[in-house]
């Protein structure tokens, strides 16, 4: 395993989670501070800036590795649905928001290693869509974990309508995705 400044961020990003989800459990005095909510937001921010700085110093210092390359996707999946399961169990996400984007990226995660296996790997790369739902699930995580007011505008309502559009955007990636693995899908489904 390499070890280098951006690998260390990803990892970075693994041990908050933990972190984002225990400010709901330990007394409030160990929130640096700051609310709980207020807290599990600032942590989710940061590791999402690793995300962002990682790839940024891997590119630039090129430290880029095949292990950086499995463990940075991961991290993102792990932190994601950490929050959405925590969003879940302060009702601030329904379940079934949470079990679409969650269930899309277990699925698209698999037949994204499936198709490297069988060497079809650029089938199913990153599209816009997919870029487009991850700003909009980005956006709406820190809104939805910090659901206060902001200068009367409601920062819950605001996170809900992104996660809404997030989880449409989730479906129709998904599809997208599906759609350009559909003809390696058949060719090996034949082989059998």
């Amino acid at each position: 395993m390499p070890l280098n400044i951006p690998i260390l961020l990803t990892w970075l990003r693994i041990v908050l989670i933990p972190l984002m989800i225990a400010v709901y459990y330990v007394p409030v005095f160990w929130t640096f501070g700051l609310g709980r909510d207020q807290a599990a937001t600032l942590i989710f921010v940061v590791a999402g800036a690793t995300d962002w700085l990682d790839g940024y110093l891997a590119r630039r210092l090129n430290q880029t590795s095949s292990f950086g390359a499995f463990l940075d996707p991961v991290a993102d999946k792990l932190m994601v649905a950490a929050a959405l399961i925590m969003l879940v169990q302060l009702g601030r996400v329904d379940a079934i928001i949470a079990a679409i984007i969650i269930g899309r990226e277990i699925t698209i995660s698999a037949l994204r290693e499936w198709m490297a296996q069988i060497g079809a790997h650029k089938s199913v790369a990153v599209s816009m869509i997919g870029k487009i739902k991850t700003t909009a699930q980005m956006a709406a995580i820190p809104l939805l974990l910090y659901h206060a007011s902001v200068d009367g505008v409601s920062v819950q309502e605001l996170g809900t309508w992104l996660i809404y559009i997030a989880a449409v955007l989730t479906l129709w990636s998904m599809g997208y995705y599906m759609r350009m693995a559909w003809p390696q899908i058949v060719e090996q489904g034949k082989k059998r």
